[in-house]
């Protein structure tokens, strides 16, 4: 719980009283290495926090080789599907382990029980939207700006421990390239 508090005081202070409450919602998931905990077309129901491990977000395709890796969520960072989370309606993606992973998850409901009872709720919420926000547009930019050569050092150069987690196929779909040409890339750097 620590972790959490920690991250949530870089946001702002919390009474002990909300804190309290807060913490009384989250329930600790422990989840193995590769498991989809959430399907194609599941209403997503948590938002969670990572205590430990790596979640990838994906599009599945009929064959495995073209599902569409869109985003990595990592140790003290949150992860959803927020959309579907947002609007309680079917998820178009799914997510899925790849490492042990250790999560303080907050059902949809609890939450807006703690946006209804703490004075630091909404705020919390919404700066954590924004930190969602900030990081999907990121992407978005270094997808339309930057070469798969300049993403790939980029992801590394800010997170160089993901060559030993995250396997190539998932990288090469997530910087939009096939994994012959990040091979290639590899290669020349």
């Amino acid at each position: 719980m620590q972790q959490i508090k920690t991250y949530l005081e870089e946001i702002a202070t919390i009474s002990d009283t909300d804190w309290t409450f807060f913490t009384s919602k989250l329930v600790r998931r422990i989840i193995p290495k590769k498991d989809i905990f959430l399907k194609l077309h599941d209403i997503e129901n948590h938002i969670s926090f990572i205590e430990s491990g790596v979640v990838r977000l994906f599009i599945p395709k009929d064959n495995p080789e073209k599902e569409i890796t869109f985003g990595f969520s990592f140790t003290n960072q949150f992860v959803s599907a927020y959309d579907s989370f947002l609007t309680q309606t079917p998820s178009a993606y799914e997510l899925q382990t790849l490492t042990k992973t250790t999560l303080l998850s907050i059902s949809y409901s609890d939450l807006q029980a703690v946006y209804k009872t703490t004075q630091i709720g909404n705020l919390i919420g919404r700066l954590t939207a924004e930190r969602l926000f900030l990081i999907k547009s990121k992407r978005e930019q270094h997808l339309l700006n930057l070469t798969a050569e300049e993403r790939y050092l980029k992801l590394f150069k800010e997170r160089p421990e993901l060559l030993k987690i995250i396997p190539l196929k998932y990288i090469s779909s997530y910087i939009g390239v096939t994994p012959q040409a990040l091979s290639r890339i590899r290669k020349r750097l």
